[in-house]
């Protein structure tokens, strides 16, 4: 039995415990539809910072600074494109700040080097993804720090959203599409942004992601996009060879705060072949490029 099918048959088997018996009063949650697509499984995607923009139209910030070996995004120097046409003049003066720390070789704090919850869709930046569906609801777990979210099908965002670190989200089927819409991400904590280059958003951040099953074939033009313009790694965890179904997002971003037009981009995952990893971020001395950092030590323990 591969990983993936190993992990999603573990989770499945859970749900399928759990709702085997409820609780009084309540009733055994239906089976899935036959009309939509079983979208579960352990997927993944091989690269930094993830996004693969679209061919034409407005796009994500991407990185000035691009290897020689390939052209591809440089991850040792996240220097974003601040002049990208999406961002509002202050929100391009913060990507700015932020190219130019990281062109002097030092390190900005960021969700992910800090060991904070990270939004969506920075979110995406996980290699990753482990999806559970259910009638009422998708689940998402993220490959570090286990970060989690749900999906809540056919419902609508209350009419008072209390904002959390991923947001309220909420989901439909359009055929075999699945559609999650998301709002009310938190803004009032550290490191508030949507990508590695520090791009900041508002309290009127609106993702829209639709997942789809692909052929290779259809996939192979987002499969293209993210080697041409991301950092790839993790070599072991997919099968480049894989010809079958692909996972892939496209996420239209909005927020009239902070971009100028709505934007797009696309994720396109592959089935993992590795097992579902243990990742928890932690404190430690060491920087991008093997800098070692000047933390206080002791030539003596203290207990």
């Amino acid at each position: 039995m591969n990983a993936q099918r190993q992990t999603v048959t573990i989770l499945a088997a859970l749900v399928v415990g759990a709702a085997a018996v409820p609780a009084f009063g309540q009733t055994v949650t239906p089976q899935l539809s036959q009309s939509v697509p079983e979208l579960s499984g352990n997927w993944r995607h091989p690269s930094l910072p993830g996004y693969e923009p679209p061919v034409s139209g407005p796009g994500p910030v991407t990185n000035r600074s691009r290897r020689k070996s390939d052209g591809a995004s440089n991850y040792d120097r996240l220097e974003g494109d601040y002049t990208n046409p999406i961002l509002q003049p202050w929100a391009a003066a913060i990507v700015k700040r932020f190219s130019e720390i990281s062109a002097s070789g030092t390190t900005y704090p960021s969700p992910a080097n800090q060991c904070w919850p990270e939004p969506v869709p920075y979110i995406y930046k996980h290699f990753g993804m482990l999806m559970l569906q259910q009638p009422d609801k998708i689940t998402m777990v993220y490959s570090e720090d286990h970060e989690v979210r749900w999906v809540r099908m056919n419902e609508s965002h209350p009419a008072h959203v209390t904002p959390s670190w991923h947001g309220d989200s909420v989901g439909h089927w359009e055929g075999d599409m699945l559609v999650v819409d998301t709002v009310g991400v938190r803004t009032d904590r550290p490191f508030a942004m949507i990508d590695l280059y520090g791009t900041p958003y508002t309290k009127a951040l609106h993702v829209i992601e639709r997942f789809r099953l692909l052929d290779y074939e259809q996939a192979k033009g987002g499969l293209d996009q993210d080697r041409k313009e991301n950092f790839q790694v993790q070599q072991d965890s997919i099968d480049r060879n894989y010809r079958g179904k692909h996972l892939q997002v496209h996420i239209t971003v909005e927020d009239e705060g902070a971009f100028t037009t709505p934007w797009t981009a696309t994720i396109t995952y592959r089935p993992s072949v590795i097992d579902w990893p243990e990742i928890a971020c932690a404190e430690n001395t060491s920087e991008p490029g093997g800098k070692v950092s000047g933390v206080p030590r002791a030539d003596m323990p203290d207990f």
